[in-house]
């Protein structure tokens, strides 16, 4: 068998097909959904030549294997790792060639938590709602990875001149996320609103595409009950009843009952698609 097309040999803990997600469904009750670390999806189309919102495979930690039916360009960027094409090092945030057959590996992630698959002329995967994503909380868009998937691949645009050697940020040693107050800030005591400015929480090993839980102090309320349910903005700071702040991520609820203490800045949101368990997370309040 012969096409454009990868067939998965190691799907990983966790590989999904992600793009830039699909803006504007909200009221639908759909979210964003698409890669938690856009500017690593960006970049690894721009290494291709690429439109930079063509969908890529987005992997958790353990990363995964292919074998390309046809040859293909390939670029491994988000999370640093070890790339090997059949068992030989091969280049990590660069453009790499894989002949038919040959098995593409991309090793776990030894800093950060998320690396992105690019391959030339995206992973064609039908879209549904205008985006290739795979939504976790709704069910929409392809399934997670599993071995012996086949995914179509589309044609290369060549629409840019690749780029050439571009900085990859690094995962962050310390997560720091700007939020604005509010919406429902007025439903915490001041001592909460205070540690939320001075204090320091850890990134919880129960976070996942839908939210960054964290572990470390309660926020005390100040107002008791419940709030009807009310939208949920993409960086939502989520309060749920054990007083542990939780960062609403790309397939969070486009609704919710608990109170929102702040909302997080959207350019930061990507560091924290790279934030393991454990690592330190401060909040930094901007009225």
């Amino acid at each position: 068998m012969t096409g454009r097309a990868v067939a998965v040999v190691r799907a990983g803990a966790l590989t999904t097909v992600q793009d830039l997600g699909r803006a504007g469904h909200a009221h639908l009750g759909v979210p964003r959904s698409g890669a938690l670390d856009p500017g690593a999806v960006r970049l690894v189309n721009r290494l291709l030549g690429d439109d930079e919102g063509r969908a890529v495979l987005e992997t958790t930690l353990t990363g995964c294997a292919v074998r390309p039916l046809d040859a293909v360009t390939v670029v491994v960027g988000g999370a640093p790792c070890r790339v090997t094409v059949d068992g030989r090092a091969a280049a990590w945030g660069a453009p790499v060639r894989v002949g038919a057959g040959q098995l593409l590996d991309v090793g776990p992630a030894e800093r950060g938590l998320r690396s992105y698959v690019g391959f030339a002329g995206g992973v064609a995967v039908a879209p549904v709602l205008g985006s290739r994503s795979t939504d976790l909380l709704s069910g929409l868009g392809p399934a997670p990875l599993a071995d012996g998937v086949v995914l179509p691949l589309g044609a290369p645009t060549a629409v840019r001149a690749p780029a050439d050697a571009p900085p990859w940020p690094g995962p962050p040693d310390e997560l720091v996320l700007r939020v604005r107050l509010g919406p429902r800030d007025g439903w915490f005591t001041p001592a909460a609103l205070n540690a939320l400015a001075t204090r320091a929480w850890r990134v919880s090993p129960a976070s996942n595409r839908i939210g960054l839980r964290t572990e470390g102090p309660a926020l005390e309320r100040a107002v008791s009950g419940e709030l009807p349910s009310e939208g949920m903005p993409l960086g939502a700071v989520q309060v749920p009843p054990d007083g542990r702040p939780v960062v609403f991520l790309a397939d969070h609820p486009t609704t919710g009952g608990y109170p929102v203490v702040a909302v997080v800045r959207e350019d930061d949101l990507a560091r924290a698609a790279q934030a393991v368990p454990g690592t330190v997370v401060r909040f930094v309040p901007r009225r």
